[in-house]
């Protein structure tokens, strides 16, 4: 019977191709005559945080064949390690992030009509470890190839108005010469244009290797969230249409702000768009509540305050909070009523469009060692440490509070200095910074960051945790190989740089910031100079534009200059001079999305 229906089909095929060449349609129909086709779904199977399992399941869905071979984009840094019933391309350990394809073993090229199977592998990872946005199965069969065809992933993006947002594009398998893909805006929101990679050419080397299409939405005042369909073509092959929607931005448009992941060495938004935080410190959460001063110092946290930071493009606010009136042990106002300060502004900040960073900034326990600020048992200074008796308690309680919204950002504790207290021992100091328990110069119990990380994710939070280094968090020299184990593998690096720290100048952070910003997201959560002058922020924030870390600036206060790194002279934004009106400016030409 299948030779009787292969006769008929490609008798029925040839007829075609004459009626279309008549109207001058004629294409490839050798290719799309095939009667071989199949499809593969992928399955994570097992992952520990670190490593991982997977299988792409195969199904037949046409005529025997006497070949197949899959294809698949990984999204983030997995590397495949080992593969069964499957030869992969590269081969492994394949390089992280790879497109690879798998070709069939020397036994299991031929399959049946119908027939289905599994090849498997082995992988490891880094960051999130997410699946890839499809498998492509590609056929031969006696009746021919299957299509060649476009795969373009995503097909459904958003674009930030003032920003960039990109897809990519490769062959379904290997052509017999070059192929030229082109990226066509269709009729829509004229803002968004592709603005790189509107014609690519694919040749029998480079058809499996995505390339990328760049679309990039104006910035306007229009508050309007349009949408444009960019079509994919070749000749001789199926289009494929991506439906890019702007993100609208301008004031008014009240969207929330985005949820946040790390892949790879970037933060990434729900749009799949790369992010940076680019914002300011608002300060006193750490210390008004034990002064007698209320909440905030008297300053104000609602829409107005608000309004007021995104006149000066902030999109990220770091919010410094006590431990102790977090729990209720000591302040005015604590426990509860604290807590639902924070809960309020915090949310305050992610309905209006601003990433919050909550950090615990002083805490609990006496050290009066080197680089003290006070002598008190209560949470009254910075400390060099977070403390076991009640850090864990805290953080248990603060992700509570914002689990399951990853927009807020947890940033575990504000500027450690474990190395200062073993008279800068650097391996003393690293290895209390990571495992705590009694630390070298500290006489309280400390709760080190893979105890306080451990604390967060045994509530189910997810949200991305921001760690700082050594020396209060300007050095991060052996952050990598300290790292904490994160089984959401969304930890990120902090940094403090001030014109009086040791690693103040670029040769410094070249070697040591660049260093871990190649490998995890990295942002700078206090950049400042105690001269009120700029000009040591502006090289900071050239080398973190250029380096893609984000910094917030201290501090969004206005407790006037003299005091050197302050922001603003009142809360309706005025900014001081020079300091603020440097920094100001600086941000108005960046985007977050960039």
């Amino acid at each position: 019977m299948s030779i009787h229906r292969n006769a008929w089909r490609r008798a029925l095929s040839a007829a075609a191709a004459v009626l279309l060449a008549g109207f001058g349609l004629a294409t490839a129909q050798t290719a799309a005559e095939a009667a071989a086709s199949c499809t593969a779904t992928y399955s994570k199977v097992w992952d520990n945080g670190s490593a991982f399992g997977a299988n792409i399941n195969v199904t037949n869905t046409g005529d025997p064949l006497t070949t197949w071979s899959l294809s698949f984009d990984f999204p983030g840094n997995q590397v495949i390690t080992q593969m069964w019933e499957g030869v992969p391309t590269p081969a492994t350990p394949t390089p992280a992030g790879a497109a690879v394809t798998v070709n069939p073993t020397s036994y299991n090229a031929v399959k049946g009509a119908g027939a289905t199977w599994t090849v498997g592998f082995n992988g490891t990872y880094t960051g999130a470890n997410n699946p890839p946005p499809g498998v492509s199965c590609a056929a031969n069969g006696n009746g021919g190839p299957q299509q060649q065809a476009l795969v373009v992933s995503p097909t459904s993006v958003n674009v930030p108005e003032g920003g960039t947002a990109s897809y990519t594009v490769r062959l379904q398998s290997q052509p017999t010469g070059n192929v030229t893909v082109t990226s066509t805006a269709g009729t829509g929101d004229s803002d968004i244009t592709v603005s790189a990679g509107a014609s690519l050419t694919f040749t029998t080397a480079n058809w499996n290797t995505a390339q990328t299409v760049t679309l990039r939405a104006a910035q306007d005042t229009d508050r309007v969230n349009g949408t444009r369909p960019i079509s994919v073509a070749s000749s001789g092959l199926t289009s494929v249409t991506v439906n890019a929607t702007e993100t609208d931005d301008d004031d008014g448009t009240n969207l929330p702000a985005p949820s946040l992941r790390v892949s790879g060495n970037k933060l990434v938004a729900n749009n799949g768009n790369t992010y940076r935080l680019l914002g300011v410190n608002r300060a006193s959460g750490e210390f008004a509540c034990v002064q007698g001063k209320g909440m905030w110092d008297s300053g104000p946290v609602d829409k107005a305050s608000i309004d007021a930071m995104k006149a000066w493009n902030i999109h990220a606010v770091r919010i410094p909070l006590n431990e102790e009136c977090w729990i209720g042990t000591n302040g005015s106002p604590s426990g509860a009523a604290y807590q639902q300060n924070v809960k309020d502004y915090v949310n305050l900040l992610v309905n209006n469009g601003v990433t919050p960073i909550v950090e615990m900034h002083w805490n609990y326990g006496q050290y009066t060692g080197q680089g003290a600020g006070c002598s008190d048992t209560a949470a009254t200074c910075q400390k060099p440490m977070p403390d076991a008796q009640y850090a864990p308690t805290f953080w248990t309680g603060v992700a509570n509070a914002f689990k399951g919204n990853n927009a807020v950002i947890f940033d575990l504790f504000n500027e450690p200095y474990p190395d200062a207290a073993a008279n800068w021992n650097a391996t003393a100091g690293w290895t209390c910074w990571r495992d705590g328990g009694t630390c070298t110069g500290i006489s309280y119990q400390v709760a080190g960051m893979q105890s306080l990380v451990n604390a967060v994710r045994a509530t189910g939070a997810t949200n991305v945790i921001m760690l700082g280094g050594l020396a209060w968090s300007n050095d991060l020299s052996q952050w990598l190989t300290y790292k904490p184990t994160d089984p959401a593998g969304n930890l990120m690096a902090a940094w403090h740089t001030y014109n009086f720290n040791t690693c103040s100048n670029v040769s410094c952070w070249d070697s040591q910031v660049g260093a871990v910003a190649a490998q995890v997201p990295v942002s700078a959560g206090e950049i400042g100079q105690n001269s009120c002058a700029h000009d040591y922020i502006d090289q900071v924030m050239a080398w973190a534009d250029a380096h893609g870390v984000g910094y917030t600036a201290w501090t969004w206060n206005p407790w006037g200059c003299s005091q050197g790194n302050v922001l603003i002279t009142d809360y309706n934004g005025t900014p001081t001079s020079t300091y603020g009106e440097g920094f100001k400016a600086h941000l108005l030409t960046q985007n977050p999305y960039s």
